[in-house]
């Protein structure tokens, strides 16, 4: 045997000498049970030893083989034996079935007893005491806490009840002496005993199964939540606040100029259509059927928008009074629908932070690849940029952050040293 297979061997006995933790309380149907059975054995023990002392499967016999068997006392009439002169061990024929009412509050202890009070009585033992002592051999192993003492106290009570009982006659065949039924009876403890731990534990497998089903189903609840709420913030933040701002230039010169007041309400319409058809799709994602990809399309949906909708969105940002630069060169195979919807997703964000919270700067976006990256830029010229904090950690920020971790994409925004402010987004657009 190597080292480390006496050391495991070590773990394994150290942990069956482990007492092991304090089970549930006992319900009260069960100590009832107990209370009625051990009175009830108590009782017959009292009638046996009465009225039939020393019949039984035990019949102690001191003769020497081939000796004359002694006659039996004389039958009395109603069919009742002659009792000898001397009065049967009252007190520990009680002690022998009496305590079994506490079995399983304390195993051991009633064992001992039960078993030290049969050892006791001796040549008038009877199959009563036979079967206490069998109950409380079965009580100990499948009740106690302490496997170890209940094996070892099983082993030297079989080697007791052997001795004690050597020079026996029993009814029954030889293998069935007070020894061999004891050991018998903690076998079948033990093999009870490891039945109902083996299924306690697929019991808390199970349970443990159900509890991590149940963790799954509420994270993927949970980023299903967080990726419908960053859908509605790009576009409810987007299309609102182009929609703000051509209201209010249309109330400056409703008077002054109709025409262009009714041009800019026509521009606030727009955006509402658009805004509408956004929201229509994300709200249909609610319902949609799982296709297997969170960004693929599903049946009857229109597609969520993405660089082939980039000029429309400039248009509408142009419209709402921010001059917007545009440079692109895209890869010359397609793009993912997932790195599609992002690189849209990073514009349409940056370019409604410039519209709100730089009212007059003017952008520059730039969209280019290298390798198998594609690189997203958008920076303007600047202005009062009121609530958004320098560091680029914004609400808007920290989603389209999110986003480009899926697909292992990075975000950098920030002042630049002219005043302005750039978000730089870099994304893997080649699968692999």
């Amino acid at each position: 045997m190597g080292t480390e297979d006496l050391r495991r061997w070590l773990r394994q006995v150290r942990f069956a000498l482990r007492p092991e933790a304090k089970g549930a309380a006992l319900s009260r149907r069960s100590l009832c049970f107990d209370v009625l059975l051990a009175v009830l054995l108590t009782v017959v023990a009292l009638v046996v030893a009465s009225r039939y002392p020393g019949d039984g499967p035990v019949q102690v016999s001191k003769m020497e083989y081939g000796a004359p068997i002694p006659p039996r006392p004389p039958v009395l009439p109603g069919g009742r034996i002659e009792s000898p002169a001397s009065s049967p061990p009252w007190g520990l024929i009680m002690l022998s079935a009496l305590p079994l009412a506490a079995r399983r509050r304390f195993p051991l202890t009633v064992f001992a007893v039960v078993l030290c009070a049969g050892l006791a009585i001796g040549d008038d033992a009877s199959w009563i005491n036979v079967l206490t002592c069998v109950i409380g051999t079965y009580s100990a192993v499948m009740h106690s806490r302490h496997r170890a003492g209940a094996m070892v106290g099983l082993v030297v009570a079989a080697v007791l009840a052997g001795v004690a009982f050597r020079s026996t006659q029993p009814v029954l065949p030889g293998w069935s002496s007070p020894g061999v039924v004891l050991l018998v009876a903690g076998v079948v403890a033990s093999v009870v005993r490891f039945g109902r731990r083996r299924l306690a534990a697929s019991r808390d497998r199970f349970a443990a199964l159900e509890r991590a089903h149940g963790e799954a189903t509420r994270r993927a609840v949970e980023e299903e939540r967080a990726r419908i709420a960053a859908e509605l913030h790009d576009v409810v933040t987007h299309n609102v606040s182009v929609m703000v701002i051509q209201a209010g230039a249309a109330r400056k010169v409703m008077d002054a100029a109709p025409e262009r007041s009714k041009e800019a309400l026509l521009a606030v319409e727009a955006g509402g259509r658009a805004a509408m058809a956004e929201l229509r799709h994300v709200m249909g994602l609610l319902a949609a059927p799982d296709t297997g990809r969170p960004d693929s399309p599903a049946d009857g949906l229109e597609p969520q928008p993405g660089l082939g909708q980039l000029d429309a969105l400039i248009d509408r940002v142009r419209a709402a009074g921010t001059p917007v630069g545009v440079a692109v060169s895209l890869p010359p195979e397609p793009l993912p629908p997932g790195v599609d919807l992002t690189a849209y997703r990073v514009v349409q964000e940056a370019l409604t932070n410039t519209i709100k919270h730089a009212p007059g700067a003017e952008a520059v976006v730039t969209l280019g690849w290298s390798g198998d990256r594609l690189e997203i830029e958008v920076m303007d010229t600047g202005g009062v940029r009121d609530g958004v904090p320098a560091d680029g950690n914004g609400r808007g920020l920290i989603g389209l952050r999110e986003r480009l971790a899926v697909y292992g994409g990075e975000l950098t925004a920030g002042p630049t040293l002219a005043g302005g402010f750039r978000i730089r987004a870099e994304v893997p657009w080649r699968t692999v």
